[in-house]
């Protein structure tokens, strides 16, 4: 493993890509989300929390990330970038839907949890790209938590849906005895 220490302008590019729209989401955040996340997993907070220092680090540090040739390689680049694009697209949908919990863990063209899925792959791409093994085992570190925390989330919400509908079917079918 050839790596090279210097700053990574790409790196900084996708973590703008990240983190802009997550500025604005702290301001835009779903109704009732802090009744849901109050209870997370403390394991996958725990990975998701090492894995946003490490990957915002590694992210900046190698200049491996950045464009020195076109090659073969590049369309793993490429690739990354479609999909911090498709991040991009995924944060337009959310700021103009009504931002509920739906929302927040919506899928994009079949990609599910695609707020956390998408950004998670780009970097794993770019790791790929940078043939860096810190940043990929960092992101797989990201990873595990971010879309694990995600999908306990939506799994969570499809759960309370479930049982807002057998109350309202009760309460529907109760009205109809009357």
């Amino acid at each position: 493993m050839d790596i090279h220490f210097g700053f990574s302008y790409i790196g900084l590019v996708f973590l703008l890509m990240l983190m802009i729209p997550n500025i604005i989401w702290s301001k835009n955040k779903p109704k009732d989300y802090d009744k849901y996340v109050k209870n997370e997993n403390k394991v996958l907070l725990l990975f998701e929390r090492i894995g946003e220092i490490l990957v915002t680090c590694l992210s900046l540090i190698f200049d491996d990330f950045n464009i020195s040739k076109i090659s073969s390689w590049t369309i793993i680049l490429l690739s990354a970038f479609i999909l911090m694009i498709l991040y991009e697209v995924y944060w337009i949908g959310y700021f103009k839907s009504n931002k509920t919990m739906k929302d927040m863990y919506s899928s994009l063209l079949g990609i599910p949890v695609a707020g956390a899925t998408l950004p998670v792959i780009a970097f794993l791409l770019l790791s790929i790209y940078g043939k860096n093994l810190f940043l990929f085992i960092s992101v797989i570190i990201l990873g595990i938590g971010h879309i694990g925390i995600h999908l306990n989330l939506k799994k969570k919400l499809y759960k309370l849906q479930i049982i807002s509908m057998k109350i309202f079917i009760k309460n529907k079918t109760a009205s109809l005895h009357i």
